[in-house]
């Protein structure tokens, strides 16, 4: 089943409105696009964070341009980006995106060259399984082909290989704004802290979820928590 752009947008819309006013103004993992400089990703033709209903790019090929992305890129936030446009994309073809998935499981299985592989393997596949799970909470009619997975978990394998890898450490704390609070706020800690070295981690936090008037993302991911926001 394809969904179009319009009905999508429709069901946001009607998803947003069940927020109160001082929440997250919507699914970040899908509704925030990431700051990913020169990097390369899926083709993107829209200025905004949704599909414009006018793409060219054949789905058929999510799976292999998705995979070649992460395989060669070690950059975190562009996996985030990457995988966040894959999921757009593959609601409008389910067949590609549950192929795309099985070869992230697969991934996961086959042992990797290193460890710190292993870890970004672990992180897509937990990543993505989020991504989809929010896609799932705007559209509810989108069949979640990761619904069995444990996003968080995954994540967190991740986290304990590359020793508390600060953009790891941001996409965590975006998994658990609902909680668990303990490490929601040990995960914006430390991802405020290490964006000090980390000028594409430093512009992230500073963008703004969908317009200048909401909060940045630094703002989001300590707004229940002590730490200081320092200016990025």
């Amino acid at each position: 089943m394809k969904y179009s752009v319009t009905k999508f947008a429709a069901a946001l819309f009607f998803a947003l409105s069940l927020f109160p006013a001082s929440a997250f103004a919507g699914p970040p993992l899908i509704c925030h696009t990431y700051d990913i400089g020169n990097a390369k990703s899926i083709p993107w033709i829209g200025h905004n964070w949704n599909l414009t209903g006018s793409e060219t790019y054949d789905t058929r090929n999510l799976a292999a341009d998705t995979l070649s992305i992460l395989d060669t890129d070690p950059t975190v936030l562009v996996h985030m980006e990457t995988l966040r446009r894959a999921a757009l994309y593959g609601q409008t073809n389910p067949q590609a995106l549950e192929q795309l998935l099985i070869k992230m499981v697969g991934r996961t299985k086959v042992p990797a060259k290193t460890a710190t592989d292993a870890s970004l393997e672990s992180f897509d596949l937990g990543y993505f399984t989020a991504t989809l799970r929010q896609l799932h909470s705007i559209y509810k009619d989108f069949a979640n082909p990761a619904e069995s997975l444990d996003a968080y978990a995954l994540v967190h394998q991740a986290i304990e290989v590359r020793g508390g890898d600060p953009q790891v450490e941001f996409a965590a704390a975006l998994l658990t704004l609902d909680g668990p609070a303990r490490e929601h706020n040990a995960h914006a800690q430390k991802a405020i802290a290490g964006a000090k070295s980390d000028a594409l981690l430093a512009r992230n936090l500073s963008k703004h979820f969908m317009s200048p008037d909401s909060e940045t993302m630094a703002e989001t991911i300590t707004r229940n928590t002590n730490v200081k926001v320092a200016e990025q």
